[in-house]
């Protein structure tokens, strides 16, 4: 749900920062990157006072819309992808960056549309990087701990990952559950950071 949430958004800010130059650009930079540098603690602290049940902004959405995001899954979901945003939009920035400018110049001169430009010659060449950052955000929400924990407890069936089910499970001394859901974990991530490098080496092969 973060990657198909975030990576229509995500992709069109990457490619904005890519080729947009303005004064305060630095400062939505800075923003993008923020979430990776800020404890996930705090994050998930400045959502829970944003957007829980004793906020302004939480009981205009539980009144208007019946929407409850504190411990709830809709606010893990939102917790997700704000945290997941740099993960997403750095690789992706990186790679529309790399396209040759007068490729599009070029593109524009033969009669191809803004649309078609991004379809048939931007996003091929800025394929690797778009499929490297949508398996980061992917792995990375798995393994998410604390934003995760702040934001929506730890509520069986609602709220409880993978990830804090582990934690619960070494509080309660349960190691052998905890090994194998770290272990499953760790499969899962090692299998899709393989699938991620082999499909961007054969791209590259290609290209």
């Amino acid at each position: 749900m973060t990657l198909l949430l975030l990576l229509p958004a995500g992709m069109w800010l990457a490619r904005w920062l890519a080729y947009t130059n303005f004064k305060g650009k630095y400062l939505i930079e800075a923003l993008v990157v923020l979430p990776l540098v800020l404890p996930p603690t705090v994050l998930g602290y400045y959502l829970l006072v944003s957007v829980g049940g004793a906020s302004p902004w939480g009981q205009w959405l539980s009144q208007q819309f019946g929407l409850q995001l504190a411990f709830h899954f809709s606010g893990l979901v939102l917790a997700s992808v704000i945290f997941n945003v740099p993960f997403l939009v750095q690789p992706i920035q990186r790679a529309f960056e790399a396209i040759p400018s007068n490729l599009g110049e070029a593109a524009a001169v033969s009669g191809l549309s803004g649309w078609a430009i991004f379809w048939r010659i931007e996003l091929p060449l800025a394929w690797p990087g778009v499929l490297s950052a949508m398996v980061l955000t992917f792995v990375h929400t798995m393994g998410e701990f604390g934003v995760v924990l702040m934001m929506g407890g730890s509520i069986p069936g609602e709220t409880r990952t993978l990830a804090i089910s582990i934690y619960d499970r070494v509080q309660a001394f349960d190691l052998a559950s905890a090994d194998r859901m770290s272990f499953l974990l760790l499969v899962l991530s090692l299998i899709a950071v393989a699938v991620s490098f082999f499909a961007t080496a054969r791209i590259g092969r290609r290209k």
